[in-house]
Formats: structure tokens, sequence, C-alpha cells
């Protein structure tokens, strides 16, 4: 049986102009707007394009699909994350392990604050996630990871490295998405983080034993 043919996701043309920027812009915000309010099930180009002020012939000139939008926003999101992870675990003036848990507060903090947004981006996934492009956008944050790791367990081996920093960014993905998704105090997701932060610690600490 043939494999269905991949969604197109990629943008039909970039904005050169201020105005064309500005354009884009709106369709974006709208969409967040739109996703935000009906769910990934109720999202259309023509809810998008009504809450924008424009017509679906101007959000076509840039987006060929729903699909396309969807993704341009979850782009945005993975790139957003991404930029915490470099700028976190490439701070060298800081240890390790300090950072690790730097990390960890940060990126709790941000899944609790964006916590509708992205359930909303994970029921939209099977709209873009088979494209090439989405798959090449989900290993963008791999070597920030991995050179971290070779730094904070330089004489582990690369397999042992490798497993580390799989179980560590999964870990804090899958449970901080379920930590977010009841509304949290600020003084709760301290507490929460500091204790996975604590965990990570422990177990980096137990790899670096003879």
């Amino acid at each position: 049986m043939p494999d269905r043919p991949s969604p197109r996701i990629s943008s039909r043309k970039q904005p050169r102009q201020a105005r064309s920027t500005e354009l884009v812009a709106a369709i974006l915000e709208a969409a967040v707007q739109v996703l935000a309010k009906e769910g990934a099930q109720r999202f259309t180009t023509a809810r998008v394009a009504e809450k924008a002020g424009v017509s679906v012939g101007s959000v076509y000139q840039y987006f060929p699909n729903k699909a396309a939008i969807l993704f341009r926003l979850q782009s945005d999101e993975w790139r957003q994350t991404t930029g915490l992870l470099r700028a976190i675990l490439e701070d060298v003036e800081r240890p390790p392990l300090d950072r690790l848990r730097a990390l960890v507060h940060a990126f709790v903090r941000s899944e609790c604050e964006e916590a509708q947004m992205r359930t909303a981006l994970n029921d939209a996934a099977p709209l873009y996630r088979d494209a090439p492009e989405a798959k090449a956008a989900r290993v963008s944050g791999t070597d920030i990871v991995s050179a971290f790791m070779r730094e904070a367990l330089p004489e582990a081996s690369e397999e042992t490295r490798v497993l580390a920093g799989d179980l560590i960014t999964t870990t804090l993905k899958e449970v901080g998405k379920a930590f977010s998704e009841s509304p949290r105090a600020e003084a709760e997701i301290t507490v929460y983080a500091d204790a996975m932060a604590d965990m990570f610690t422990a177990y980096l600490k137990s790899l670096k034993r003879p």
C-alpha cells in the first residue's frame, strides 16, 4: 500500500516588504487566537482570515493550507525552546549542574505559562508531523544537549551521555506537560522545578562515580 503524500507545510513565500511582514504577523496572531479559542479541530483558514481582517486569498499568498499555519506556530515554539536551551546550557560561566537547574526552572515555568497553546498545538500535530519539514525541525536542540552532556559527563562513554541527554529531555517534556495541565501558583512551580532538578542532579552525579 503506497504511503500517503505528506502535506505541504512550507510557506508559499517569505514577506519581503514591511507591509507584507505586518500582514504575516497579523495572520499568525489571529491564528494563535483562533487556535486558543476554537481548538485544533475547529481551526480553519477562513476563521483565521476573518479574525485577521483579511481575505482568505491573502492568507493563501503565504500559507497553502491550515497545516502550514499550524506548523509555523509550532516551528516558532520550537525555535523559542531551542533559544532557551542555547542561552542557558551554553553559559560556560556557570557550572553544568547550575545550568541544568536553571533550565528546569525556566522550562517548567514556560510550560505553565503557555499550557493552553501547547496543548492545542499538540492536538494539531497529526496535520503536519509526518512532513519532512516537521521531522527536520524536531531535531533542533539535539546538538546543544549533546554538547552539554559532553561537558557535564566528560569521563562517561558517548552511549551513556546520549542516554542521559535523552532521558532528561524526555522526562522534562513529558512531566512538564503533565504538570502544566492544571493551573499552578508560582510557589508550586518553584517547588516542583526544584524537586525535578534535584532528581536530574542526583542522576548525573551517579554517572560520574567510578
